[in-house]
């Protein structure tokens, strides 16, 4: 991956204290403290990956998922918030977020921090997922404004504001959210580059939830609470079915455009076709 613009210590600052085996010019995805949960750590160590650009199934080596290496684009979506180039994402605490995932993944609530700790880490879920979600938008109109007769901070200012008109205020209605975590479910859930559901969107069916799957077997479902202010305690349900949820993988299927992960090699074998390219016709034998 790219060497980070910033000095090292702002990567530090960003991202909490890097594993030694990394070098000081690699970058962490946004998306790396969840796909922790995805990683393979019987026999061979490793994440199982399917190549959305080929169709290909890969198996990434170690715990660092150098798989995942889109760029990304950082807008703050606070109106107030001053805009710097040497952000590079959302400040995260690190060992919090860590510790409520791997509570998450393992059924085991009392082991995820105090309520404060807990609701932090859960607004940090919040905070990677939508910096995920709006991707999109962002490289469009990054993409877009290149084009146009522009200097680098006006093409900056330009994307920022078109990032925060459709995004800011979807973020200040989810700082108000009540939150679950369904853990212990029944079936494993997929990961993608854009892992962040907005049910409340879909154009048929639409759900007054957001989701963001926080390993294999669970899940962060956001719904309206109804207060103005003051944030509530994060909720922890055994779970054996997803309800209304239950076309969360095929969600994830249909907008993954980079990457998907899973537990096993069936999973991905059964959505290669949709993204295996299509063979090139053999030029007719001349000499026939």
């Amino acid at each position: 991956m790219a060497s980070p613009t910033g000095s090292d210590d702002h990567v530090d600052l960003y991202w909490g204290t890097l594993e030694t085996a990394m070098t000081n010019h690699e970058k962490l995805h946004p998306l790396r403290p969840f796909l922790k949960n995805w990683i393979w750590e019987h026999g061979r160590i490793g994440t199982r990956y399917l190549d959305c650009t080929d169709g290909e199934i890969r198996f990434d080596e170690g715990k660092k998922s150098r798989f995942a290496d889109e760029e990304y684009i950082y807008v703050p979506l606070d109106k107030d918030a001053v805009d710097g180039p040497s952000a590079e994402g959302p400040a995260i605490q690190e060992a919090g977020l860590a510790r409520f995932l791997r509570a998450a993944q393992l059924g085991k609530p009392e082991e995820a921090g105090t309520i404060a700790e807990v609701q932090r880490a859960v607004q940090d879920c919040i905070e990677l997922g939508v910096f995920s979600a709006y991707q999109p938008s962002a490289q469009q109109a990054a993409a877009r404004y290149a084009q146009e007769p522009m200097f680098e901070d006006e093409i900056r200012a330009a994307v920022v504001d078109d990032v925060r008109r459709i995004y800011a205020g979807m973020r200040k209605q989810l700082a108000l959210y009540d939150f679950s975590v369904l853990y212990g479910l029944p079936a494993p859930l997929l990961i993608s580059e854009a892992p962040f559901i907005d049910w409340r969107a879909r154009a048929s069916q639409a759900l007054p939830y957001v989701s963001l799957p926080l390993g294999p077997y669970c899940l962060l479902v956001g719904a309206p609470s109804g207060r103005s202010s003051k944030i509530g305690p994060v909720v922890w349900k055994a779970s054996a079915a997803l309800g209304p949820l239950k076309d969360h993988n095929r969600h994830i299927v249909e907008h993954a455009k980079s990457w998907l992960v899973a537990t096993t090699d069936d999973q991905l074998v059964a959505m290669q076709s949709r993204f295996a390219q299509a063979e090139s016709p053999k030029p007719e034998d001349e000499s026939a």
